[in-house]
């Protein structure tokens, strides 16, 4: 028996149940157009929030509890809590989870150790996926909350802290190769800057250039198959982070010559943060062409920090599933639930109650998005707004045909006049709030 045992596996019950331990909406089952749901969302776990998080805040100790944490974190303790989390998976009902190295082991003093410790809980998840069909999604390394990072990793003043970044990514990278990671993500917690006055910034952003490509040259070594993905975020702990959002991330693989090497993984509060809407990271990673994976969460708009909550407004949400339903879903990504539980919530099942109410939202915002690419109203509507662009003079400006006094010439010429049409935005508005019925 561990923690979290006292609940009965959850399963699907439809809308009119009134089991809470139940899923309203989302049945892993059901054919949305050409995919299970399972499919489409490929919900996840993230061990670090779930199980690693004490409740804590600036002004008070822990209030969730964690029998298996303490300082440091033995052997024993980190089994149990790896026992404690497949049997939260299991019960649950996910396929996927995701872990940091330093929240999933032992505590380590030497990087031998860490090695060591790594691999000892490796093997016991190793154990665990054979046995319950559970899968790794990413995994990443914690290279933020020790207080040698406090300078940054990748950016910090001190070559020996960067060469200590280093080996733990090639562990943690190694790591989820062997249990079969379909990912692995690099989140810059702290590769930022808290004053301009004393840092040298294009010496920082060199070292994390380098950084980043020696771990997609060590993926190309052992053979890892899975997606090399950076997590944008714009501040906090930091007064700036190098990797503020999507766009700034493409300009950053652009600069280092790794943009067909590594996509981003959105996470809806960062992208808040940074005064970004989550469709709009959504939107820039597709055009850009990487769009990789989701942490799943959002923000409390009166606060100006990284709350990770649990998603509650699948309405928000519909615009984004729109554009993966458009793509025909993940390639290698997934909705992983990087999100905590409130400091009140201290009861183990809220842990489930939390996870069942942000995957049955992501379920509904998944179908109404499902409707309205099936309906073709809103993309008859952009098809519309530019269809100019498919004329014959849209094609010869995008062609390269015509120079920019040639197309100067041509409209003075042809005298265009041309009159402004609508974009019918509460049109489109409108068609998303029509199918949020579920």
């Amino acid at each position: 028996m561990s923690l979290f045992s006292s609940v009965e596996p959850v399963r699907f019950e439809g809308p009119g149940t009134k089991n809470e331990f139940a899923y309203r909406v989302y049945d892993k089952d059901r054919r949305v157009l050409d995919k299970r749901m399972e499919d489409w969302l490929k919900p996840a776990v993230c061990y670090w929030h779930s199980f690693n998080w004490p409740g804590t805040d600036i002004f008070g100790g822990g209030t969730l509890p964690r029998p298996w944490l303490g300082t440091p974190v033995t052997q024993a303790m980190a089994d149990t809590k790896l026992e404690a989390a497949f049997d939260f998976f299991v019960r649950l009902g996910v396929r996927y989870f995701t872990f940091h190295d330093v929240d999933a082991m032992a505590t380590a003093t030497t990087l031998r150790e860490h090695e060591q410790n790594l691999k000892k809980i490796e093997a016991g998840m190793a154990a665990k996926m054979a046995a319950t069909g559970v899968k790794l999604l990413w995994g990443t390394a914690n290279l933020f909350s020790h207080p040698r990072y406090a300078g940054g990793a990748a950016t910090s003043p001190d070559p020996e802290i960067y060469a200590w970044a280093a080996a733990q990514v090639r562990c943690c990278l190694e790591a989820t190769h062997r249990l079969g990671g379909e990912n692995y993500v690099l989140w810059g917690g702290r590769e930022g800057y808290d004053s301009l006055l004393n840092t040298d910034l294009r010496r920082e952003l060199d070292q994390y250039g380098r950084f980043l490509s020696m771990v997609v040259e060590h993926k190309h070594r052992i053979g890892f198959k899975g997606t090399i993905l950076i997590e944008p975020k714009p501040f906090e702990p930091t007064k700036h982070q190098y990797d503020h959002d999507v766009a700034a991330v493409f300009a950053f693989l652009q600069r280092y010559g790794l943009a067909k090497e590594v996509k981003v993984n959105i996470e809806v509060n960062h992208a808040t943060l940074a005064g970004l809407d989550f469709e709009h990271e959504i939107a820039v990673a597709r055009a850009f062409g990487i769009f990789g994976s989701i942490d799943i969460n959002r923000g409390d708009p009166r606060n100006g920090w990284d709350t990770d909550q649990f998603p509650n407004n699948a309405q928000e949400l519909v615009p984004s599933l729109v554009q993966l339903v458009e793509d025909r879903g993940f390639n290698t990504g997934g909705f992983n639930f990087d999100a905590k539980l409130r400091r009140q919530s201290m009861d183990p099942s809220d842990l489930y109650l939390a996870h069942i109410g942000g995957i049955d939202t992501i379920a509904r915002a998944l179908l109404a998005a499902a409707d309205v690419v099936t309906d073709g109203g809103l993309a008859r509507l952009r098809q519309e707004r530019y269809k100019g662009w498919s004329g014959e003079l849209g094609k010869r400006i995008t062609s390269g045909a015509l120079s920019l006094a040639g197309l100067a010439d041509l409209a003075t010429e042809q005298g265009l006049d041309p009159a402004p049409r609508s974009g019918h935005q509460e049109l489109a508005e409108s068609m998303i709030a029509r199918y949020c019925k579920y």
